[in-house]
């Protein structure tokens, strides 16, 4: 088995690419090794000291390192803990599905929401998910759109441009009624 890394515009993040599915939809995100407890593949990366998170798209692996340890110390753990994974046979996930990638939204703007998901899924998520990481609806309130940044686009030094420059333009473009983007933690 030969594992890929790419780097991302995150400097705490990197991407492995086991050239195998990960998730067969949809992604998984795991902010800590608590949240990891579904998950037999995040349970062995956090597993590595120095491992801050983990998150997965349908084909990758991405993992956020803490601000003091270098990658020269933990990558080669990190490769050996995925490998053992895959070759364990056990499942990335266990009790199944993934939650959905948006956020639920009711309401008198239910067609702007679906434009603003819909515009998300088609331009911006695979654009994102070359980097290794997601960003999915959280809500719209007066003109406000709100996204959850994840993976490697959670705590990235460019993702605040990403928002402003690239998707709130796209948005603002296609969508008169949106007047701003801004990102949320959950």
């Amino acid at each position: 088995m030969f594992i890929q890394t790419e780097s991302t515009p995150n400097p705490a993040t990197l991407k492995f690419l086991p050239g195998q599915t990960v998730l067969e939809a949809g992604t998984a995100d795991f902010p800590s090794s608590e949240a990891a407890g579904k998950s037999p593949l995040a349970q062995r990366v956090f597993a590595v000291q120095g491992v801050t998170g983990v998150f997965f798209g349908t084909d990758f692996v991405t993992v956020t390192k803490a601000e003091e340890v270098e990658w020269d110390h933990i990558k080669p753990a990190i490769l050996g803990a995925i490998m053992e994974h895959y070759q364990s046979g056990a499942a990335v996930m266990e009790g199944g599905a993934t939650k959905p990638a948006h956020a639920e939204h009711t309401g008198e703007d239910g067609e702007i929401v679906e434009q603003i998901k819909e515009l998300l899924d088609t331009r911006v998520r695979p654009a994102v998910a070359q980097d290794g990481g997601d960003i999915t609806f959280h809500g719209f309130d007066r003109g406000v759109v709100y996204l959850h940044m994840q993976g490697a686009c959670a705590g990235c030094p460019s993702s605040t441009l990403t928002l402003k420059m690239g998707i709130e333009n796209l948005l603002k473009h296609y969508i008169p009624e949106v007047v701003e983007v801004r990102p949320v933690a959950v």
